[in-house]
C-alpha cells in the first residue's frame, strides 16, 4: 500500500513538470484575467515553494535537506522545472521516511500541521497530489484564457501514467 503512495508521488511530480514545461514563454508572466497580480509563473513557483514549506514542517526529523525557494516574480520556466525536480525528489524522500517510520513523519507530533495538512505519510501524499493537481488545472485554464493553450501533445503526455512511473523508476 505505501509503495503505491510513493509511486503516486513519482507520477504526480513528473506530470507537474510536464505541465509547467509545456507553458509558452509568451504567457508565462502575463497577468491572470481578473487577478492582475497573479501569473502562471507565480502558480508554478508556488508549487515548488509549497513543497519547501511542507518540508520545513514534516522533514524535521528525517535529515533531508530542504531545497531553496524560488522567486515567484522572476523565475524562468527552466528554473522552476529544475527546482521542481529537486523538490520532487526531496519530497519523495520525506514521504518515504514517514512510511519507514510506521507511517508518521519522524519528529512530528499531532495529527495535522496548520490545521489541515496530515502528518501521516500516505495521507500527506494524497494531500500534496491534490494540491498540485488543482494548480496544474489552473495553469492549463489560464494559458488557454491568455490565448496560448498548452499544446495537445503535453495534455496527452499528462495522462501516460504507466510511462511516467516506469521512466521515474529508471533514474
Amino acid at each position: 500500500m505505501n509503495d503505491r503512495a510513493l509511486d503516486a508521488w513519482l507520477i504526480n511530480e513528473r506530470v507537474t513538470r510536464i505541465v509547467v514545461a509545456g507553458v509558452s514563454p509568451q504567457v508565462w508572466g502575463m497577468p491572470v484575467p481578473g487577478i492582475p497580480r497573479k501569473t502562471i509563473r507565480n502558480i508554478a513557483a508556488h508549487l515548488h515553494n509549497s513543497r519547501c514549506m511542507w518540508m520545513k514542517s514534516l522533514a524535521v526529523g528525517s535529515g533531508i535537506p530542504i531545497p531553496e525557494r524560488v522567486d515567484p516574480k522572476d523565475v524562468s520556466i527552466e528554473q522552476v522545472c529544475a527546482a521542481l525536480e529537486i523538490s520532487g525528489v526531496a519530497t519523495l524522500k520525506m514521504i518515504e521516511s514517514g512510511i519507514n517510520n510506521g507511517g508518521r513523519f519522524p519528529g512530528v507530533s499531532g495529527k495535522f500541521i496548520f490545521g489541515a495538512m496530515p502528518v501521516d505519510a500516505a495521507l500527506f501524499a494524497d494531500y500534496a497530489i491534490a494540491h498540485e493537481a488543482h494548480h496544474r488545472g489552473q495553469i492549463l485554464v489560464v494559458a488557454r484564457m491568455l490565448g496560448d493553450p498548452v499544446p495537445k501533445e503535453v495534455i496527452h503526455r499528462m495522462w501516460q501514467w504507466s510511462t511516467h512511473l516506469r521512466e521515474s523508476k529508471i533514474k
